[in-house]
């Protein structure tokens, strides 16, 4: 009995990770397309540097987002292990069926949809954290909005002050601040995304009665994210490098500046408030907000419509087929 307990909790680890490797994979696109299409580095540069970032982030930043998913989600005297199968594989899927469609959904958001749909499905209404998940969700409307203005302005500010200049040097000057605004960017993914497995395995141990008293992350749970995490950045998404590189607006090497900028302060100021947000909004509002500095009709409305469907649908629908994992790990008695 215990020994098949020991195998149960090592498949959920294992499987934790995988989505965090997947959450790398799906969102590399956030880091790496707006040097890809400012042609500052080859793909397989872009990847990486970005990857190189996402694995130094935890020297960076401390875990507020990982209590935020171990404890501030769903109640945790209700998880198990049926609970996170449900919570990882809602979000698992929710993420596949996105990447395979090139839509830049939120990873993050696929995992708390999964928390919530899998804690539904064992306890009802009185699984949720109102608290934790109201904080949640209203960050998917801020974040965008927030890297959106602060784009615009940094935006606005850059084509003024270089307003007499030559366009040719200005762009090789913001060609070369890339590398600090990308490197940022990438660091801020690494500390906002990888903190939400952290506090999955986190829990998961609590579950199982392998860590006692206050809620804390291991640091090996923190090593093996972060290396995680950064595997997925190297394989890269590339459907959605296209959407995000090229789809929203057509971006020059200033304009990928000031966008990655914007986003990295975004995420820098979520990750030390401790809220999970979405780095795919947030980017993809930075990059609209680049767009809009030069002229509304300089943005692919249509698309960016087909991304904002994708946000709305990704809480409920993760949550729906964690639903239905979580039915499925009881069959499997995990």
């Amino acid at each position: 009995m215990i020994e098949h307990a020991m195998i149960v909790m090592g498949l959920l680890v294992f499987v934790a990770l995988v989505f965090d490797f997947m959450n790398g994979f799906h969102d590399a696109a956030n880091s790496i397309a707006l040097m890809v299409s400012t042609r500052l580095l080859t793909p397989q540069a872009a990847v990486i540097w970005a990857a190189f970032f996402n694995l130094i982030a935890f020297l960076f930043f401390g875990l507020h987002v990982a209590n935020t998913i171990g404890s501030g989600i769903i109640n945790k005297e209700i998880i198990d292990n049926a609970v996170i199968f449900g919570a990882l594989g809602g979000a698992i899927s929710w993420n596949l069926i996105t990447w395979w469609f090139g839509i830049p959904s939120s990873s993050s958001h696929a995992l708390v949809g999964g928390l919530v749909g899998a804690g539904l499905a064992k306890a009802g209404t009185g699984a949720v954290v109102a608290q934790g998940l109201i904080k949640t969700s209203v960050a998917i409307i801020l974040s965008p909005l927030f890297g959106m203005l602060l784009a615009l302005i940094l935006m606005i500010a850059v084509l003024w002050l270089f307003e007499k200049s030559s366009p040719y040097p200005t762009e090789r000057r913001f060609n070369k601040l890339q590398f600090l605004s990308s490197s940022l960017y990438s660091l801020g993914h690494g500390g906002n995304d990888a903190q939400k497995t952290m506090g999955i395995i986190a829990v998961l141990l609590y579950a199982n009665g392998y860590m006692q008293g206050d809620f804390h992350v291991p640091f090996w749970v923190v090593i093996s994210c972060q290396i995680a995490m950064a595997g997925g950045t190297l394989f890269g998404g590339w459907r959605i490098v296209r959407t995000m590189g090229m789809g929203i607006t057509r971006i020059r090497p200033s304009g990928g500046f000031c966008a990655q900028t914007s986003g990295a302060i975004a995420l820098f100021l979520a990750t030390s408030l401790g809220i999970p947000v979405s780095t795919t909004h947030t980017i993809t509002g930075a990059i609209i907000g680049v767009g809009l500095s030069r002229r509304a009709s300089a943005v692919r409305w249509g698309l960016a419509s087909r991304i904002v469907w994708a946000w709305v649908l990704t809480i409920p629908c993760a949550g729906l087929i964690a639903a239905l994992c979580y039915q499925l790990a009881l069959t499997l008695k995990m």
